[in-house]
């Protein structure tokens, strides 16, 4: 007996049916649009001091908009730009006195590891057995982390990319929606006075300006070149994490900058479920809710068994180790005030554990998925 995909889903072929798939750029209305509701979504978050006001509001009223039926969509260079300003963000938090400590954290990333297979196999039972999903979908839709690389993989195993990406999009905009309100009741976090998020302004010397232009478009194309995942966040971040090791650079970019970033990336969450029914998105959305707490708890109990051992309180292991997405999840580690390169490092670490293992014990396990 041939097993279906998930409830409602339509045939995984449909090209119009894809709502992971990028709009044309040319939607110059759309994606203008999109703009002007996650703008406005993060100036309200930001005037009511909600934590990382500019992604979350961004991601909660273009979310809205799309379930709404408004044609909303990103362009992908203007978020690959975008994207590129938060890594070069990103890799300005790596200071030298930081190459003593990252020996330390050593044993965190290792149970990163343990983390990830653990997370992924509980939340495959969860799919496979409450939502139905067909085992193929079921494995891509459960890895905590790597929506883009999991949505091609699995589509070329067969999976149907299109709940694959719908999935992994829900669970970004619930762990980013939870996790810096946790901060606020467990981790001792409080609003920023401003509406901008921390940062310099526009006066930097013009060589500061001219390096991180350099990595902005230099990281990217090295990245992309070498096939390397996130390549536009990653190549910028490493690019920058270098000049900022070294001590050519001490400059982080602009905060009004910094807040653009943040709503293109949570306008470009939002807009993932555009042209998507709102029965079949909530149903995905209530999927994705009990994967997400999942994944959660999970980090939860690593973050409470490791804090003894590695010195480092449980939360900040937890934001280490939540499956919110690399850029997301650094971004709540600024919006709350917590080390940004540690959690930056550990959700490269677990990026490349899933793109590089998650398609070997694929097909290491397929037979008992069935």
């Amino acid at each position: 007996m041939t097993e279906a995909k998930a409830p409602d889903a339509p045939a995984h072929n449909s090209v119009k049916d894809s709502p992971h798939k990028e709009r044309k750029p040319t939607d110059l209305p759309g994606a203008l649009l999109a703009l002007a509701i996650g703008s406005a979504g993060g100036f309200l978050f930001a005037y009511l001091k909600l934590p990382l006001p500019w992604m979350m509001g961004a991601m909660v009223s273009t979310t809205i908009g799309s379930i709404a039926g408004l044609k909303i969509s990103l362009p992908s260079s203007l978020r690959m730009a975008m994207v590129a300003i938060l890594g070069v963000m990103l890799g300005s938090a790596f200071s030298p006195s930081l190459l003593d400590h990252i020996g330390k954290w050593a044993i965190s990333v290792a149970g990163l590891l343990v983390y990830g297979v653990v997370a992924l196999v509980l939340v495959l039972l969860f799919l496979r057995r409450y939502a139905k999903y067909d085992p193929v979908t079921a494995y891509f839709s459960s890895s905590p982390g790597g929506l883009n690389e999991m949505v091609i993989v699995g589509k070329a195993m067969g999976g149907d990319d299109r709940i694959i990406a719908l999935t992994h999009a829900s669970r970004i905009l619930i762990v980013v929606m939870i996790i810096p309100f946790l901060f606020r009741m467990f981790g001792g976090y409080t609003p920023q006075t401003g509406m901008l998020p921390p940062g310099s302004g526009f006066d930097l010397p013009l060589h500061e300006w001219a390096l991180m232009a350099g990595c902005a478009v230099i990281g990217p194309i090295i990245a992309m070149r070498l096939k390397l995942p996130a390549a536009p966040l990653l190549g910028a971040m490493v690019l920058s994490m270098a000049i900022h090791l070294t001590g050519l650079s001490k400059s982080a970019p602009p905060s009004m900058l910094i807040a653009a970033a943040q709503v293109v990336l949570g306008t470009g969450v939002g807009c993932r479920f555009a042209g998507t029914a709102v029965s079949e998105v909530l149903k995905i959305i209530r999927t994705s809710f009990g994967a997400s707490v999942i994944l959660l708890v999970t980090a939860v109990g690593a973050g409470l068994f490791l804090q003894d051992i590695t010195g480092l309180p449980w939360y900040v292991l937890v934001l280490a180790y939540a499956p919110g997405g690399l850029a997301e999840m650094s971004m709540v580690a600024l919006g709350i005030g917590q080390d940004v390169a540690f959690v930056a490092t550990h959700h490269l670490f677990r990026i490349a554990f899933i793109v590089i293992l998650a398609p070997l014990a694929f097909r290491m396990i397929r037979r008992w998925l069935w």
